[in-house]
């Protein structure tokens, strides 16, 4: 219950300000989002009728497509911050735009509601059902979520291209590029991790280094080389990026003939990963 608030709460606030980045940055300024967004935004314009009332309709059959594979708690969020979202673009709907200049516009305008979205995503659930219908599509034909993602939204940008002209959708394709990587950075977080495997003869000077010097803990995994058969054991650790540069330091002072591999880590859970 504790975290279904908390979900909530945070689905709230992250409704609120993409209804804020829509209403005062990008649809006065004829700038969309892809996706069920950007479908609402140029519906709304062609018809003039309620952008709240898209944004609802056109959302409820992919959260609807949804439920078997994401559960009730997800479609239930999903469709409260939709509901949220409708509810107060309606309210933001009379108030003055904050500029005129399409870049700023764009870039402040993705940004803020990637934030929102970031904030939803987050916390269980979503605003645009255009990646659950990729889903879905994706398992039938041999292409990424992400591919048919892109392909949708390339038609989308095209269609705005057409309605508000080619410049207002170059100006939605670097909002939805900005709102991309704001979202990234909201779900997946600034503090990113990075995954460390060491391969070295000097396993045990090495662990006991990185424990004493970085206050992390350490793994040995048993290996086999492919190409020589031979016996090894890789060391395995998760360190922030921020103290990548003193973990090479470290094995380089140790053993230079080291084999190291460093991968991104966005999420970290378990109680094992702590400081020492």
């Amino acid at each position: 219950m504790k975290e279904l608030i908390i979900n909530i709460i945070f689905c709230t606030i992250g409704a609120i300000i993409a209804a804020f980045s829509l209403e005062y940055f990008l649809v006065p300024n004829k700038i969309i989002d892809g996706g069920v967004v950007g479908i609402s935004i140029m519906l709304s314009y062609i018809t003039k009728a309620n952008l709240g009332l898209f944004l609802t309709i056109l959302n409820i059959p992919f959260l609807l497509l949804a439920l078997n594979e994401f559960g009730k708690k997800f479609i239930l969020l999903a469709f409260y911050s939709v509901c949220v979202l409708a509810y107060f673009v309606n309210i933001f709907s009379n108030e003055d735009f904050v500029t005129h200049d399409m870049l700023l516009a764009a870039l402040f305008g993705g940004g803020i509601l990637g934030i929102g979205v970031g904030l939803i995503l987050k916390n269980n659930a979503c605003l645009d059902g255009t990646e659950i219908l990729a889903m879905k599509i994706a398992k039938k034909i041999p292409y990424s979520v992400g591919e048919i993602i892109m392909f949708i939204n390339i038609f989308i940008f095209m269609t705005a291209g057409l309605l508000y002209g080619w410049e207002s959708a170059m100006y939605s394709t670097l909002a939805y590029l900005v709102a991309y990587r704001a979202i990234d950075l909201i779900v997946q977080g600034l503090n990113e991790e990075n995954s460390i495997r060491i391969i070295s003869d000097k396993k045990e000077e090495l662990g006991q280094a990185i424990i004493k010097n970085l206050n992390r803990t350490v793994t040995y995994i048993e290996a086999e080389g492919g190409y020589t058969n031979t016996k090894k054991t890789m060391i395995y650790c998760i360190v922030p990026r921020i103290e990548l540069y003193k973990l090479k330091e470290i094995v380089m002072a140790i053993d230079e003939d080291a084999f190291m591999s460093i991968g991104n880590v966005h999420e970290v859970y378990g109680k094992r990963y702590k400081k020492k």
